[in-house]
């Protein structure tokens, strides 16, 4: 299949699982937790059912990696595969705080040739192509051209605002907590904020999506020492993640060092 085919196939499947999630949103659906302090809905398992749907059903031969999937290590020998988190931000989904995105990626040999992150309670999708720039709602987007740490707009976690940020000696402008990692990126890459940074483990299905909207968008999507991400490892962890324009994502990855 053609890259464009594989484009329009994800755009609407995305399209389509975020209109099913957000006919969850505030409608308490049913919650368990898969590990302590790691919450799960029935709105997660519907919108991984429907994607493994409308992207693996009609690319059997592509991979299949989902945080709400069993994973299976026929993965690796796939040289395509698609990266998917159904709900990025379940705490905020079920805290019925309109921060979670749909999100999935299409990934060959480890980088991803296609994006989306879609944040259906603010209906901003969010798409990228390799080598064809990124877009929001159809415009293209660049990150912003701020390289000063000291005037950044930063985007976090709400356990790093508590524990990080506010300890730092060199601190950023402005800083805001939201939960889904993808959507912080995407914001990145839009221009609404300069940098996002996490210094706590992140998996593919987390960040592969966003990455490619970072990188189209002209900016640098790295873990905190300087690393880009390979996807689709035996392990799909990676340690960290520093995303900004390229001047601001030196200085970000200085503040890092200076943490240690």
């Amino acid at each position: 299949m053609s890259l464009d085919q594989d484009h329009a196939l994800l755009m609407d499947a995305v399209r389509e699982a975020g209109a099913l999630a957000h006919s969850f949103f505030r409608q308490g659906p049913r919650t368990w937790k898969k590990a302590a302090g790691d919450p799960v809905s029935e709105a997660d398992i519907a919108v991984d059912v429907l994607l493994r749907e409308r992207l693996h059903a009609p690319r059997p031969d592509y991979g299949w990696l989902s945080e709400e999937s069993e994973d299976d290590p026929v993965r690796l020998d796939h040289r395509r595969i698609w990266i998917v988190d159904p709900i990025d931000g379940t705490r905020a989904f079920l805290e019925e705080r309109p921060e979670f995105t749909v999100v999935a990626a299409l990934v060959e040999d480890g980088r991803p040739l296609l994006g989306a992150v879609f944040n259906p309670a603010t209906d901003e999708f969010f798409d990228a192509v390799k080598g064809g720039g990124a877009r929001l709602n159809g415009k293209t987007i660049q990150v912003s051209g701020r390289g000063d740490f000291n005037d950044a707009r930063l985007l976090a976690s709400a356990r790093m605002v508590k524990r990080t940020i506010e300890g730092m000696s060199a601190r950023p402008a402005t800083y805001d907590a939201v939960n889904s990692v993808a959507y912080r990126m995407a914001l990145v890459a839009c221009g609404k904020y300069d940098a996002t940074l996490s210094l706590g483990p992140k998996s593919d299905w987390d960040i592969a999506a966003a990455d490619l909207v970072v990188t189209e968008a002209g900016g640098l999507s790295t873990d905190a020492t300087g690393a880009r991400f390979v996807y689709n490892g035996a392990v799909p962890r990676h340690p960290s993640l520093a995303v900004a324009n390229p001047a601001l994502h030196a200085r970000l990855l200085e503040v890092v060092e200076s943490l240690d």
